[in-house]
């Protein structure tokens, strides 16, 4: 017969719905499990925030089925005292906040000059193989006016509130913050540097990330006011650059490298994205010309991370919330994307930055 206490584990080591990679007894949430006189399984919790997602009740049935058919399961939702103290523990926990001295979270500006090039795309898929090789991640979706993260990861939630700080919601093990979860699909965004400015500064310092190993921003195209306030947050970001093979993209792509040298951020590498099509009889086409992404790399004297094909699967899954992995199993796209990562992984930050970073 189980013990309370191995029910109590078994509570205990359920990932928490809310923080993703946490679990509820990391998080001091169970107040008991015991199991009552007509063979259920009681399970008392305790919730930062009220209606607990459906996905906890699960989660509960399943690591309490070797132990009984059924466990009644009752949640106490704190109150505001409570939520700040518990609030509080979590960012001492944390450590410094994203962008602040100490902080051990590496931060990726995927990058370029004009918009059609892929960076959605290639943030998207760069964060899940991060995730998938065993580090902590999130994204922000940079993009005020363009926003389309979520769709890509197929996140429906909304952020919660807890203390005043936002829980972001999360798929396929990353974090996302996003102005999509805030614009309904009949307005658009029409916002210019003060508003902008602030949107960004509460997507880094109001959002709990939760000691992350990586920050990706999937940055709007060009140069303007929504950069500036990146690089201003976070000055010690890495811009990886995308590109496509087109000789026109790598020469805009270059004034995205000029703006991370006016700030003193580090360009790391660069992406080809669309480098291919490989038809159904096995002949690869460079349907849009070739060499853009390696003549951008040898001019800024960086690497060329990946080229990433063009895959129609990769589009569709991107439509229906599914990361290439998911799309495109064993395809050259997720191997493009986990060399990506491993070489993204390998440029460890500069200690101190470098002015002198000089762009022919």
């Amino acid at each position: 017969m189980a013990s309370n206490d191995q029910m109590h584990d078994a509570v205990a080591s359920i990932e928490s719905p809310l923080l993703l990679g946490r679990t509820l007894g990391e998080l001091g949430l169970v107040k008991s499990v015991a199991k009552t006189i007509t063979g259920k399984v009681k399970v008392e919790l305790l919730a930062p925030v009220p209606n607990p997602p459906e996905a906890l009740n699960d989660r509960l049935q399943a690591a309490l089925k070797p132990f009984a058919r059924e466990a009644e399961i009752a949640v106490d939702v704190m109150d505001d005292a409570a939520q700040i103290a518990w609030m509080n523990e979590r960012k001492d926990a944390a450590g410094p906040p994203m962008g602040e001295p100490g902080s051990a979270t590496r931060v990726i500006a995927v990058s370029s000059g004009k918009g059609g090039v892929g960076k959605s795309s290639v943030s998207t898929n760069l964060a899940v193989a991060l995730n998938r090789s065993g580090k902590k991640v999130g994204i922000v979706d940079g993009d005020i006016w363009g926003f389309s993260i979520p769709a890509m990861l197929g996140i429906e939630d909304p952020p919660q509130m807890v203390a005043e700080s936002i829980i972001p919601p999360a798929a396929h093990g990353v974090k996302v913050m996003s102005m999509d979860y805030f614009v309904s699909d009949d307005k658009a965004v029409i916002w210019r540097g003060p508003m902008l400015h602030k949107a960004i500064e509460q997507f880094l310092k109001d959002v709990f990330w939760d000691n992350l190993d990586f920050l990706i921003v999937d940055m709007p195209p060009g140069t303007g006011d929504i950069a500036i306030s990146m690089a201003q947050f976070l000055p010690r970001a890495q811009v990886l650059l995308v590109t496509t093979p087109q000789p026109t993209a790598q020469r805009v792509a270059r004034r995205a490298a000029l703006m991370a040298a006016e700030v003193d951020q580090t360009v790391i590498g660069v992406v080809e994205n669309m480098s291919w099509f490989t038809a159904d009889d096995g002949q690869r086409y460079e349907l849009f010309g070739s060499g853009g992404g390696e003549a951008l790399a040898a001019e800024l004297g960086v690497d060329l991370m990946a080229r990433v094909p063009l895959l129609p699967a990769m589009g569709r899954g991107a439509d229906g919330g599914q990361p290439v992995i998911l799309a495109a199993p064993g395809s050259d796209a997720t191997e493009a994307f986990d060399t990506l990562a491993l070489a993204v992984i390998e440029k460890r930050p500069r200690v101190r930055t470098n002015p002198a970073l000089v762009i022919k």
